[in-house]
């Protein structure tokens, strides 16, 4: 127990003797911390935040008493398993599926200086503290080619030149740089969902906070009302079909009753009443597409989900990091910390030395008494 007890006014004391090698080594500390923080590029953050739809009570009362009419019933289609609910957005805005058509966006710098693709933005524009190419160049002594692929290194189009399957090493490190300036949340309470985009250039962050957020609403969207649209188009070609024939019906029984309108011979008659009958057959057939067609389309505006902008992206004003002052007091810390114990282990051996003297000369005397006891014993 004695030797884990803290000894609070030891330490006390040994900070008071030892104050100026602190002083020191906290000054040195101070001057890392301050140099660290000016090496590293300042960024800035950008943020947006919206409120996604949680219900769809409005308009399916409506849709289900017209589809009513015309004998459909959308009670069992409206019961849908929602595979990307608000906690998977997350994850979307992570998979390469999501990142990759980023790449083309167009951003431009603050002061104008610059104005091209994401991709190359941070492929070749990107500052790096000083200590990076020294990293850089240690890895790239242990590290191999970095392109086995044959692709020529240039600024790609993701639309022609990326294979999402097979990415090369510097489109990797791109997708993964758009990773990690996106962040993206939802409140488990209000399912609010908060993008925050941090780059280097605050015009770059707040262009790719928008474009992140359409983007997002954009990917959801085509998700939910997949099934809707081919459905619609499915319709689409039903009625063109339907159409079509009643046209040609239609053209059939006009084309035959103005050719034997003067015959009264019930023969002709017959064949004229069954053009119509298959007429208005087709006419009905058109006239139930038709309806179909409409409902398909309310279907579709149905499952498009809303999201409303709470908070919209701007340019930010502020740098967000680095933070300096955070990082010079955390290596302050650290080094008072480190001068503390270091200094403790100093005292410690020093006191060992001092009583192992002492220990060694009991022992010697000690064992001359000894000698001396054995030698009256003899005699």
């Amino acid at each position: 127990m004695d030797k884990t007890r803290i000894d609070i006014g030891g330490i006390l004391k040994l900070i008071k003797k030892r104050k100026w090698t602190f002083c020191k080594s906290m000054g040195i500390a101070l001057v890392i911390g301050l140099v660290i923080g000016f090496s590293m590029p300042k960024q800035y953050t950008s943020s947006v935040q919206l409120a996604p739809e949680t219900s769809r009570t409005g308009l399916s009362g409506d849709l289900n008493s017209i589809a009513s009419m015309v004998g459909v019933n959308l009670n069992n289609m409206n019961k849908t398993n929602d595979a990307f609910y608000p906690k998977m957005y997350p994850n979307i805005c992570a998979s390469n599926d999501f990142v990759i058509p980023l790449w083309n966006m167009q951003v431009k710098t603050i002061d104008g200086s610059l104005n091209t693709t994401l991709y190359d933005y941070l492929a070749h524009h990107q500052k790096q503290p000083w200590w990076w190419s020294g990293i850089g160049a240690i890895a790239s002594l242990f590290g191999s080619s970095d392109d086995n692929s044959g692709v020529k290194k240039k600024i790609l189009d993701p639309r022609t030149d990326v294979d999402p399957f097979h990415l090369t090493s510097e489109q990797s490190k791109v997708a993964g740089a758009i990773r990690s300036m996106i962040k993206c949340s939802v409140d488990k309470k209000t399912d609010v969902i908060s993008i925050t985009v941090t780059a280097q250039d605050p015009m770059v962050a707040a262009l790719l906070a928008d474009t992140v957020h359409k983007a997002l609403q954009v990917f959801i969207t085509d998700y939910r009302t997949t099934k809707a649209r081919q459905d619609l188009e499915y319709m689409e070609r039903l009625f063109d079909e339907a159409r079509t024939e009643y046209e040609q019906a239609r053209l059939r029984y006009t084309s035959y009753a103005d050719s034997n309108s003067d015959l009264v011979l019930e023969s002709y008659k017959a064949k004229q009443e069954d053009l119509e009958n298959n007429m208005q057959l087709r006419y009905n057939i058109y006239s139930q597409m038709a309806q179909r067609v409409e409902l398909a389309k309310a279907k579709v505006q149905e499952e498009t989900p809303a999201f409303s902008v709470i908070q919209s992206a701007t340019v930010p004003l502020k740098k967000s990091k680095p933070k300096r002052m955070t990082i010079a007091l955390g290596l302050m810390m650290l080094t008072f910390i480190g001068t503390l114990l270091w200094l403790i282990n100093k005292e410690q051996d020093e006191e060992e030395k001092k009583v192992k003297p002492a220990a060694v000369a009991e022992e010697e005397e000690e064992d001359v008494i000894v000698e001396l006891k054995e030698e009256e014993n003899k005699k």
